[in-house]
């Protein structure tokens, strides 16, 4: 299925004030959560167009962006990622919220979805899906960065090296503004939860034994069309009942390729559940 449906309508689910969205205060709650090695602004695109619908709230993973790293003793899989995030939303009063997450943080968002913290969970590229432990890295490109910070920040000012560095995960670079796009790089070579959670992710995998049925956790799992780190995951590979859209034309971290059609299948994600009924994509409750 194809994510344009998804990002036409997107589907409320409290009542309005007569411009068919939601009235002041009742939003329902919309945590989301950024991949290895981002941090929290990567939303920053796409909050303005959730807003209107959700009560948005966007939260760094420990050991990434401002967020302190896990205690030394915990290894930062999805599962303790996800106990983390759930024990800052019960400390800010926020109970069971809608999920979407993207790569690592949508994995993040399934396990929020098992331990029962989320409403409803789209994931954007999610990684975690294979079918066996990916195993230790190969590359060496981080740890040279790290090296060469000083000079990589001055590098990353002139755009064609910059718009390099981002091609991994954006498939329109150059609609990344230069700031952001630096910013973006230089938070990737600076998180001390980088190395971490990075091991822990591909030493595990999401397994879909077990999980919740999709008529208490709907899970929306959409997949970019040029994504170049994570492939498209077997059926076998996803909850059971989830439902599985292709978003075209965006790589694998799409805020900026396309800022409506993500907040489209976000929102079209969190509106299938309306009064405890799961919604299907036609809009019908099922």
């Amino acid at each position: 299925m194809s994510a344009a449906g998804a990002a036409a309508g997107a589907p409320g689910g409290a009542p309005g004030d007569g411009d068919g969205r939601p009235a002041a205060g009742t939003r329902e709650p919309l945590l989301l959560i950024h991949g290895l090695g981002a941090s929290k602004s990567v939303w920053d695109p796409v909050v303005p167009l959730l807003s209107p619908e959700r009560e948005v709230i966007a939260l760094d993973l420990p050991g990434f962006g401002a967020a302190p790293s896990l205690p030394p003793e915990v290894e930062p899989t999805a599962l303790a990622l996800a106990e983390a995030l759930r024990d800052q939303l019960d400390a800010q009063g926020v109970e069971r919220p809608h999920v979407a997450g993207n790569s690592l943080g949508a994995w993040v968002g399934l396990e929020l979805g098992r331990i029962g913290a989320a409403r409803s969970v789209t994931c954007l590229s999610p990684a975690g899906l294979w079918r066996a432990p990916i195993g230790p890295s190969k590359s060496r490109t981080r740890e040279w960065a790290r090296r060469l910070r000083p000079l990589a920040a001055v590098g990353l000012r002139i755009p064609p090296l910059r718009l390099r560095a981002l091609t991994t995960f954006s498939a329109h670079p150059g609609r990344v503004p230069a700031a952001t796009g630096r910013e973006l790089v230089l938070h990737w070579i600076d998180a001390d939860g980088y190395e971490g959670a990075n091991k822990a992710m591909r030493e595990h995998i999401f397994d879909p034994e077990g999980y919740p049925p999709a008529s208490e956790v709907p899970v929306t799992i959409a997949w970019a069309e040029h994504d170049q780190l994570v492939g498209p995951p077997k059926p076998e590979r996803r909850p059971a009942g989830a439902r599985f859209v292709v978003m075209p034309d965006v790589g694998h971290t799409p805020m900026w390729d396309d800022p409506a059609l993500v907040a489209g299948v976000i929102l079209d994600g969190s509106g299938r559940v309306v009064s405890g009924e799961t919604v299907t994509s036609e809009g019908g409750a099922s």
